[in-house]
């Protein structure tokens, strides 16, 4: 399945980074989320607790599943931790 990629980083507005999580989420119902660094981390992690109250809005919700992945920067290997975001699906109620 071919994801969109949102990258985090030290600078970026974690409302902004959940603001467009939350727009991927619902058309898309996956995305992936990657963070080099702490900062970056951090915002990162803030911005998936945004995002679940951005979505819950609407009455989604999503499930994380976090992993590490090696990215290529300017020819240097970086371990990066990666979230991938899926949307759940409703219980039959």
């Amino acid at each position: 399945m071919n994801r969109k990629l949102v990258k985090v980083s030290s600078k970026s507005s974690p409302s902004s980074v959940a603001g467009s999580i939350a727009v991927i989420v619902k058309e898309m119902g996956s995305v992936d989320v990657i963070a080099i660094g702490v900062l970056a981390v951090s915002n990162c992690a803030k911005s998936l607790a945004i995002v679940r109250g951005f979505l819950a809005t609407n009455d989604i919700d999503v499930e994380y599943i976090p992993s590490f992945v090696d990215v290529d920067i300017a020819g240097e290997t970086k371990t990066a931790l990666k979230w991938t975001l899926i949307r759940k699906k409703k219980a039959i109620a």
